[in-house]
């Protein structure tokens, strides 16, 4: 089954990551609470109809995750067709329609399971490798799974994403 993605332009490719330019995107969003699935389960229940409209929306990929100053917090971004303006309420007071601003990205996949021991190595090694060439980096490392739990591991699509200064 084929989900929904953003569309992006591919800037620059090398054997370590590619920058990509992404437009603004609508998506929602969430703190991670208490358990490990807490924040999936209450994005999961929006898209499922838990809003005002009672309203099933289409599951699109990535479903993103960031830690900054000590916020964990998860989003589903809403297909393209949606706006701020018709785009569901959500019912549950923690849940956000929020806009994720384009701009420049550098993007490294790797297969495998998505743990955070997974990801934390190849957002280490993309953010060496943007040092090393003098990429500055503008806000803390993005977590991007693409498949479920079902998918073989060998088979899944992951992604350690940085925003970034990028002059094309």
């Amino acid at each position: 089954m084929a989900y929904e993605e953003p569309e992006y332009k591919i800037l620059q490719s090398n054997d370590a990551y590619e920058i990509r330019q992404y437009k603004d995107r609508l998506a929602v969003q969430t703190v991670q609470g208490h358990g490990s699935n807490s924040a999936f389960r209450r994005l999961f229940s929006y898209i499922s109809g838990s809003n005002e409209a009672s309203s099933k929306i289409s599951m699109t990929v990535p479903v993103t995750q960031t830690h900054q100053n000590g916020v964990a917090q998860m989003q589903f971004y809403l297909p393209e067709a949606f706006t701020k303006e018709t785009a569901p309420v959500p019912s549950h007071k923690s849940v956000k329609l929020v806009t994720v601003p384009g701009g420049y990205y550098a993007v490294i996949q790797y297969s495998g399971r998505s743990t955070d021991k997974n990801y934390q190595t190849r957002a280490a090694h993309l953010k060496r490798h943007l040092q090393e060439a003098g990429v500055t980096i503008l806000g803390p490392s993005i977590k991007a799974t693409y498949n479920g739990p079902l998918t073989p591991f060998f088979m899944r699509r992951n992604e350690a994403i940085y925003p970034i200064d990028w002059q094309p």
